[in-house]
């Protein structure tokens, strides 16, 4: 029985080096995965996306925040944290300014 998708949402920023896309449904190769396994899946349609998000060693940017669930996986294991299958799971980037 294939597991429910994860839907990634991007914000207005990476939306627009995508054409608008909104969201990205990845399907669950299991019930869970990390959080570098779901970006890897969901950013081979979209490379230009992987280096908006994460540095050259792989890691979540700094000025951005990957929640899975509502929960913030930026502040815990990071690229590590499980997502389970059917997850909603929100990249938002930081803003800051004076």
């Amino acid at each position: 029985m294939p597991s429910a998708p994860v839907r990634v949402i991007l914000p207005g920023m990476l939306r627009d080096l995508v054409g608008g896309v909104a969201e990205i449904e990845v399907e669950s190769p299991s019930d869970s995965q990390t959080v570098a396994e779901l970006l890897d899946r969901a950013f081979s349609g979209h490379r230009v996306l992987d280096g908006k998000v994460r540095d050259e060693r792989g890691q979540i940017r700094r000025h951005v925040k990957v929640f899975v669930n509502g929960e913030d996986a930026t502040r815990g294991e990071g690229v590590a944290a499980s997502v389970p299958a059917g997850a909603r799971v929100h990249i938002i980037n930081a803003v800051s300014g004076g």
